[in-house]
């Protein structure tokens, strides 16, 4: 029987074949197997010491009684059973990090892109319209990212070279934190005050749910570009909408929506100056490879400790 079992979800369009064969790749001495039916992940999860996939069941942790280890093949973790998965005494890794270098990219495009006038060249391409137009400079921008995690950290990185002005928010701002200025949540007004380009990458906490709200949009700049790669109801959609409206806000990139999916009557589907994406800013070639890495470096650190536990990305239960 299968020692690690890889559930059956495809992800942004890419076979789970090619993640069990990452793993294969990385663990050669362990028997790797797709569960591709709900009979199968019944029976293989039976004796398997590690399954992985993008959710799992309390009747699925019933059945597993050898199982040790769920591998997530998300970063996010507030939708599975935590309570179920501690009194199976299973360990939760997530997959932190395996996004990060490709969304810190569709943040700082997102950024260039509105700042350069793009989605405006774009228009008017389409019109066959050959007019100039204004742009800004990204140059000499105050940019501020919520959240500095795997993803924050990334967009921060990358922002290295554009001769910016980096300011950061976190839970714990007196960690060392690579940002000209650091805040914590109850200093987000200060941080975002005269922030050009805001980025949400924080986690949806109690905390950060509705984080953006009006009175949070009313302290941000009427040029600021806000781009929500974090979860969508860290936004108040409809302080959002009304903060467009009133052009309180410059524009904003939402590849995370409340209500997701957003539907396709939303107002926000109709702005100039608001850009829709998916949810699809974690699209990556790389992601299984990615995913596999963490997952492997984990079965191979428990083998050697003879416990599940100080492993990466682990969520403390």
């Amino acid at each position: 029987m299968a020692d690690i079992v890889v559930r059956r979800d495809n992800i942004h369009g890419m076979a789970v074949d090619r993640y069990a064969t990452a793993l294969r790749d990385r663990l050669p001495n362990h028997d790797v197997e797709v569960a591709r039916t709900p009979a199968a992940e019944r029976d293989l999860v039976a004796d398997a010491t590690v399954l992985t996939g993008s959710s799992v069941s309390e009747d699925l942790l019933d059945a597993a009684d050898s199982l040790r280890l769920f591998a997530s093949t998300y970063a996010g973790y507030d939708h599975l059973p935590l309570d179920e998965l501690a009194a199976h005494d299973v360990a939760l890794t997530t997959a932190s990090g395996v996004h990060a270098p490709n969304v810190a990219e569709h943040v700082v495009g997102a950024w260039l892109s509105f700042a350069r006038g793009f989605f405006t060249a774009r228009r008017r391409q389409a019109d066959h319209v050959w007019q100039s137009f204004k742009s800004n400079d990204f140059a000499g921008s105050r940019v501020c990212v919520v959240g500095m995690g795997a993803i924050g950290s990334a967009i921060v990185d990358r922002l290295d070279g554009f001769d910016v002005e980096t300011v950061a928010v976190r839970h714990s701002p007196e960690k060392d934190t690579p940002t000209d200025e650091v805040y914590g949540y109850d200093d987000v007004h200060e941080a975002v005050e005269d922030a050009r380009y805001v980025a949400l990458a924080c986690p949806l906490t109690a905390e950060t749910r509705g984080l953006v709200d009006a009175d949070l949009l009313t302290t941000m700049h009427p040029e600021t570009v806000l781009v929500n790669i974090a979860r969508g109801p860290v936004v108040d959609t409809d302080a959002l909408v009304d903060a467009l409206q009133r052009n309180h806000v410059g524009a904003a990139a939402l590849d995370v929506t409340d209500p997701e999916p957003l539907p396709n009557d939303h107002r926000l589907w109709d702005f100039e100056n608001v850009l829709v994406t998916p949810h699809n800013a974690g699209h990556t070639p790389s992601y299984f490879d990615r995913l596999a890495d963490i997952v492997a470096e984990n079965v191979r650190r428990a083998e050697e400790t003879g416990a599940w536990d100080g492993l990466q990305n682990q969520i403390s239960l």
